[in-house]
């Protein structure tokens, strides 16, 4: 039975992932205080099948009664036939404001902190540092639409149930800030940038051209060599280690021409060894009138 526990950053966006996970298929309740998880698991348990793919959210507005959480999680690894996993979405300071205030709600420590949300964030982030250290999923949410969180989390759970990990390979530019979500950031700004020639200004690492570009400089060849060594031996490690997700990043300037040409060859070449494989370009869609001047 598989049993998800979504936790994180209120204002993260816990709520929209819980309704993707119902979409999909999964039973859901929101806002479960952490005493009730063994009693509800137990009842899922004896449901004959009938709940067999169970999301709870569990955060900090269950108030005092939270301070369990972490014990109650291990409680529920101990149950057998139950396979526990921990969903958690995170977001920075600035974002996190930044959508209190546009959606006028109160954050679940407003009262606690008399409305000083810096502190309240500050302390939420020191509650939940367990269950983001026990994480078996981590989201980071700070640069994401909502259709984009939502395409998100239904990589991760739409597939049929296994323990092989997901790799996600994914491409952005510094200059939008650095992915925090990675688990292996890899700089690619010291490769020739195709920025410097018109005609491949406006196009994308998507693009065969640019693509043809990068890869011509003898650096670049020698460095995605380097690159897929490195996986060949790290990716094995993960999977004896038990890891469900892994994040690689590749960062260029404005994530539009060598970050996405590494994304697209070193996700092929991943799939090509028979890991299952996703890949996105965060910044891909972002300033396209600078890159055609």
């Amino acid at each position: 039975m598989q049993f998800i526990i979504v936790t994180g950053m209120s204002g993260s966006g816990k709520s929209c992932a819980m309704d993707v996970l119902e979409d999909i298929g999964f039973y859901c309740i929101d806002n479960i205080p952490p005493q009730l998880l063994t009693k509800f698991a137990d009842i899922c348990m004896h449901s004959d099948g009938k709940l067999d793919r169970v999301a709870v959210a569990v955060d900090i507005r269950s108030g005092e009664l939270f301070g369990e959480i972490f014990d109650r999680w291990k409680a529920l690894k101990e149950i057998d036939g139950l396979d526990v996993k921990i969903l958690y979405l995170e977001a920075n300071d600035e974002v996190i404001i930044k959508r209190y205030k546009e959606t006028r709600r109160k954050h679940p420590l407003d009262d606690k902190f008399s409305s000083g949300l810096h502190s309240a964030i500050t302390f939420e982030r020191e509650q939940l540092s367990p269950l983001r250290e026990a994480a078996d999923y981590y989201v980071e949410t700070s640069y994401f639409s909502t259709s984009q969180l939502k395409k998100e989390i239904r990589s991760l759970f739409l597939e049929n149930n296994s323990d092989s990990m997901i790799i996600k390979v994914m491409s952005f530019g510094f200059k939008y800030g650095v992915s925090t979500e990675s688990d292996l950031v890899m700089d690619v700004r010291c490769l020739p940038n195709p920025y410097y020639i018109k005609d491949l200004r406006s196009k994308t690492g998507c693009d065969q051209a640019v693509r043809d570009y990068v890869m011509s400089f003898d650096q670049s060849r020698r460095l995605l060599d380097k690159v897929k060594d490195m996986l060949d031996f790290l990716i094995p490690l993960y999977i004896q280690e038990g890891k469900s997700q892994l994040v690689i990043a590749f960062g260029c300037t404005g994530g539009k021409h060598r970050s996405i040409t590494f994304t697209e060859l070193v996700a092929d070449y991943l799939a090509s060894r028979g890991l299952k494989v996703q890949k996105s370009h965060r910044d891909i869609d972002k300033d396209p009138s600078y890159y055609k001047k």
